[in-house]
């Protein structure tokens, strides 16, 4: 199973660790980041949060995708059954 770190980037900051799943693939990985950003949405009212992304690398540490906080904030009905948006690399 591929393992995947998820980092909160705020402009060129990473103000804390990364958090690492084992997941099935990159799908898996994109529905837990949403959930991981609408959690830290909904625990904080950090202001910096509205232009942070969650950065998602692979074990080799290439990015697989960047979710901004914006576009999940933008959409919160959005089941995120599909990759709308975010950067895929």
């Amino acid at each position: 199973m591929p393992r995947y770190a998820f980092t909160v980037v705020i402009g060129q900051d990473a103000p804390s660790e990364p958090h690492h799943r084992s997941l099935a693939d990159a799908d898996e990985a994109w529905e837990k980041a949403r959930a991981m950003v609408t959690e830290l949405m909904a625990a904080t009212s950090d202001s910096r949060l509205v232009t942070a992304a969650m950065m998602v690398t692979d074990e080799a540490e290439d990015i697989v995708f960047e979710l901004p906080f914006a576009e999940v904030l933008a959409a919160p009905g959005n089941p995120g059954g599909s990759m709308p948006g975010g950067s895929m690399h």
